[in-house]
């Protein structure tokens, strides 16, 4: 799988926790805990179906994974050092 992929579901992970934590802070408003859990879920879910199927991501990238809300954005920092890119 192209690690591209895991960056633009990692960004939308982070970005969507980000927002169900400001509108639980703030207003609580229910349509926006109804649309942003569900997108949060599935770029969650999509994070670790990524990085498991990237060609020579380790044990300790797909842990990193799992971890809600950075985890995505830790394993693609891991796999592009250990590949020698800077993105």
């Amino acid at each position: 799988m192209n690690p591209r992929t895991l960056r633009l579901a990692a960004n939308a992970e982070l970005a969507s926790l980000v927002l169900l934590l400001a509108n639980l802070a703030t207003v609580h408003l229910k349509p926006v805990s109804s649309l942003m859990g569900p997108a949060h879920g599935c770029a969650y879910l999509i994070v670790i179906a990524a990085t498991w199927r990237i060609e020579g991501a380790g044990a300790t990238t797909k842990a990193i994974a799992v971890l809600p809300g950075i985890g995505g954005l830790l394993a693609f920092r891991q796999l592009t050092a250990g590949a020698g890119h800077s993105r």
